[in-house]
């Protein structure tokens, strides 16, 4: 009789030293909550070597290889099916702080073949210009002439910070129809990251067009209390220094809650005071979401500060080696009371 079906988490890392860093103290935080479920990094082999050096490839069950030509966002996004360890798999970025336990969230996802956190409607500014040019757009209803040309009925919002798979030939099908559609984007109203003096090209839009083509819904990304990922804003985040507690002020006024992307505080503050005062405009609840995601380029310096504290912990403990017989490396507060994942070490595993 088949045993159950594994569940596990899957990150990749690629360029700078920092990277990794950011995926360690992820995982750090991961433990905190969810002691069992075994985690996968695919990275480069000087990553790992880096992970080797301080004895911090043990917080992962499954350490393989990165490919040169998947390092990039849709070199990797665009290819999951390539890197899936487990039966089930969670690919998550590293940027994220995880606040809860996430069984509940497991056993939500099980029902999809495939998903990714998202909306059921994207606005024109998903994939579109992110300053005035996409009054254009909606003028010219380029996001209408896209679905018709492509031949679908309605565009998703995909937030691919969190994306799920358990049925590898349906992933494969999706990632294939995305790489299609981004080798088409001239023939859409979409515009190249590129061009707006990013380094790398987004997955997100031609996932959202694979995903609407084959009919697979998104999983809710704005729900409540059960949000599995909320955005990082500083003046709307309360948290210990660890981020061992978590809450997010969440409005439930969906053109509200979009105005948490301002980059300017003054400006985001004074809209937000402005707007919340119309009548039912205002209504909002403290949500602890599954993890907290630093998405915004503009509100990345916390995690980055986290993640080289959690560093530089861990790393302190490991330089001091060797240590006398039976004396046992120190931990860093988030591992502690935890018990490593009842997994068989798979390194090199693909």
């Amino acid at each position: 009789m088949a045993g159950p079906l594994q569940e596990g988490y899957v990150l990749h890392t690629y360029g700078a030293e920092r990277y990794v860093r950011h995926a360690v103290a992820s995982v750090l935080t991961l433990r905190r909550h969810d002691p069992r479920r075994p985690v996968a990094l695919f990275c480069p082999d000087e990553h790992r070597a880096l992970l080797e050096r301080h004895g911090l490839d043990r917080l992962f069950q499954v350490i393989a290889p990165l490919p040169e030509a998947h390092r990039s966002i849709v070199g990797f996004k665009h290819h999951l099916h390539r890197f899936m360890p487990f039966d089930r798999c969670l690919f998550v970025d590293a940027d994220m702080i995880w606040c809860r336990n996430p069984d509940p969230l497991w056993q939500q996802l099980a029902a999809f073949p495939f998903t990714a956190t998202g909306l059921e409607r994207a606005d024109f500014f998903f994939g579109g210009p992110k300053g005035l040019g996409v009054v254009l757009d909606v003028l010219l209803d380029r996001r209408r002439r896209t679905l018709r040309r492509f031949g679908l009925t309605y565009l998703p919002r995909v937030q691919a910070g969190m994306i799920y798979a358990q049925d590898a030939a349906l992933t494969r099908t999706v990632c294939e129809l995305a790489a299609e559609f981004l080798a088409r984007r001239h023939e859409t109203h979409f515009r190249s990251r590129l061009h707006e003096g990013r380094s790398e090209e987004s997955c997100e839009w031609s996932l959202a067009m694979a995903m609407s083509r084959l009919n697979l819904p998104v999983f809710p990304w704005f729900a409540g209390q059960n949000s599995p990922q909320l955005d990082y804003i500083d003046d709307l985040t309360s948290h210990d220094p660890d981020f061992s507690r978590v809450t997010c002020r969440y409005y439930t006024d969906r053109f509200a809650y979009s105005l948490r992307g301002i980059p300017s505080p003054f400006l985001r503050r004074l809209l937000l005071n402005l707007f919340t005062r119309l009548p039912g405009r205002g209504d909002y609840m403290e949500v602890t979401p599954f993890a907290l995601h630093f998405g915004w380029l503009h509100q990345k310096q916390p995690f980055y500060a986290f993640a080289e504290k959690v560093w530089v912990e861990l790393t302190r403990a490991s330089d001091s080696r060797p240590l006398p017989d039976g004396e046992q490396m120190p931990e860093h507060d988030g591992m502690a009371g935890v018990e490593p994942p009842n997994q068989p070490e798979q390194h090199g595993k693909e």
